[in-house]
């Protein structure tokens, strides 16, 4: 430390002064130096920080890619013998942000044989508090037993001989159909334990020769039962908003379609990677078919603002329904697209389901969507701009599925 002299001391000592001065100079030189040195080092440390940040990402690449070219999915890890997950599918610490829902908890029920009205207010008051719920009594629509033998059909094909699927394995989505293990795998931070088959039933109809023969008659039957349910639904939905029964029917929602067929293989290490991590869906409505192993669970927010996790238990002869992020928009956040993951079991069975994402179908340049205009008002303002379905399905492939900002990109 420096100790200035005093006044008197300036006016007689001209050479301690100059000594003064030369020593604070020396003081500051040495300190700018020290500066310029530790300046140095931090740069030298976040250089080499990002050098071995980008070291690691390249690491992941390779070893996706490897992954990606075994064409045999996570099922051929399995059938390989792993004992651990494969660092591509460790999730850093993937259950501990929310906890499970208490004893009691459960998702609600909408009964398709009660009277119109009823099941109407059922699926409205789901819709707005949970964005999800069960559907029973729907077998009007669906034949008894159909969704069984999907699921049953899925299975088989995924437990073909690695050589079989792998000549149904791709990417590049060809004639609508593909096979792969996560749409996401490239782009996300860890990957997930589950293989698929994707089949895109509209607006444009799939070269369906090119669905594996395994499941082929199941999954275009399925195609056809479960739009039928969803325009049941749509139609129940829009009665509860005080809408005309086919306002989303209108706006063409039952014409985009996406069909995917999921796989879970059983996982050495269930605790240290997801089946598909917490997302909300980018459609309009969501129907699926689960088979008895179970894994769902939907986020849930009760009047307290507490939030946990509800394990969707499979129910024998139930479909699961579930708003989309684009529901909530057009119906202005009376109703709400909630977060759902798939967690991996104990079980020693593979997990098999199916579900069918609805879409609009009309997506030109011209076309827009966003708040429907009979649910605005002075009131009750749009939350949300409009924008074309290019762009609303361009916002949600630039992001990874774990990613939740698709509905805020949108916002007013």
């Amino acid at each position: 430390m420096l100790l200035l002299p005093s006044k008197c001391f300036w006016c007689k000592c001209n050479s301690l002064l100059i000594f003064f001065f030369s020593t604070l100079f020396c003081y500051l030189s040495q300190s700018t130096r020290k500066l310029s040195n530790s300046s140095s080092s931090r740069r030298g440390e976040a250089a080499t920080m990002a050098s071995s940040a980008a070291a690691a990402a390249t690491g992941r690449a390779a070893l996706v890619k490897a992954f990606d070219e075994t064409r045999t999915g996570v099922r051929g890890l399995v059938e390989a013998g792993v004992s651990a997950v494969p660092d591509i599918f460790r999730h850093p610490d993937p259950y501990a942000s929310v906890p499970l829902a208490p004893p009691g908890v459960s998702i609600p029920v909408v009964d398709l044989s009660l009277p119109a009205p009823l099941a109407a207010e059922a699926a409205a008051g789901a819709g707005r508090e949970w964005g999800f719920f069960y559907l029973v009594n729907h077998h009007a629509l669906v034949p008894s037993g159909f969704t069984d033998g999907l699921l049953a059909a899925t299975r088989a094909f995924n437990e073909l001989p690695s050589t079989e699927r792998a000549a149904h394995y791709g990417r590049s989505v060809d004639g609508g159909v593909d096979y792969f293990s996560n749409f996401d795998l490239c782009r996300s931070g860890a990957a997930s334990w589950r293989d698929t088959i994707e089949v895109t039933f509209g607006p444009s109809r799939p070269d369906t020769g090119r669905i594996p023969a395994a499941c082929r008659a199941e999954v275009v039957g399925w195609d056809a039962h479960a739009t039928a349910v969803a325009r049941a639904v749509m139609a129940l939905l829009c009665e509860g908003l005080g809408l005309a029964a086919d306002a989303l029917e209108e706006a063409s929602c039952l014409e985009g379609r996406v069909m995917v067929c999921h796989y879970y293989p059983v996982c050495p290490e269930p605790e240290r990677t997801m089946g598909v991590v917490p997302h909300t869906d980018p459609v309009v409505l969501t129907i699926l078919a689960q088979d008895g192993v179970g894994g769902l669970q939907v986020k849930h927010t009760n009047e307290n603002g507490e939030s946990y996790w509800v394990d969707a238990k499979p129910v024998p002869g139930a479909l699961m329904i579930n708003v989309g992020d684009l529901l909530q928009i057009m119906s202005n956040d009376k109703y709400k697209s909630v977060e759902h993951r798939v967690v991996m079991n104990s079980h020693e069975e593979a997990r098999v389901s199916s579900a069918i994402f609805y879409n609009p179908g009309k997506r030109g340049d011209s076309v827009f969507y966003g708040p429907l205009p009979e649910l605005v008002s002075s009131e009750n303002p749009p939350k949300y701009r409009n924008f074309t379905m290019p762009e609303f399905l361009g916002t949600f492939f630039k992001r990874e599925l774990a990613s939740n900002a698709l509905i805020e990109h949108f916002k007013i």
